[in-house]
């Protein structure tokens, strides 16, 4: 910006006066009986008018602060609400994979595997069965990490994936 305009101006002062509006705002890690990390996936197929790409997107938390997020429209368009739904579970499942390392990192202990919500079965199947992986290019990683016994997915309940890493 080399050149600054008065409309430039404009917007970095209503920036500022935002950002002093917000100061005391923020996430604050409390003192809880759990460290645990869980995830929170979801997708909306098709969602988008304009060219038919899905939205997705997950939640991270350690114990009960969310910690990392992230919504965004699909690189592709999905065939089915479980291709768009798997995923949202493949990126949400590598967000807390890389968490848990970091984590093991920083020395900080893992009280139990962690778990990540899906709120469709077809994808938790489809996550569990690494028959399956090999039709889907975003799970081949998945697959991969399980033969070299990174982690291991279990299948649970309604919906419910946990990630154990080894």
């Amino acid at each position: 910006m080399h050149a600054p305009t008065d409309s430039h101006w404009a917007a970095v002062k209503r920036i500022l006066c935002y950002l002093k509006g917000i100061a005391s705002y923020g996430f604050h890690i409390t003192r809880g009986s759990s460290f645990a990390l869980h995830g929170f996936t979801d997708a909306d197929w098709a969602g988008s008018i304009d060219d038919r790409k899905s939205t997705g997107g997950y939640l991270v938390f350690f114990g009960q602060t969310p910690i990392s997020w992230k919504s965004g429209k699909q690189r592709t368009v999905a065939r089915s609400s479980t291709e768009a739904e798997y995923k949202a579970l493949v990126d949400g499942t590598a967000e807390v994979i890389w968490l848990q390392y970091l984590l093991t990192d920083l020395q900080v202990p893992s009280v139990s595997a962690p778990t990540i919500w899906c709120d469709h079965l077809g994808a938790t199947y489809l996550s569990a069965n690494p028959i399956f992986h090999a039709s889907t290019g975003d799970g081949l990683w998945i697959k991969k990490g399980m033969l070299w016994g990174c982690f291991r997915c279990c299948c649970g309940g309604w919906g419910k994936l946990s990630v154990l890493c080894m």
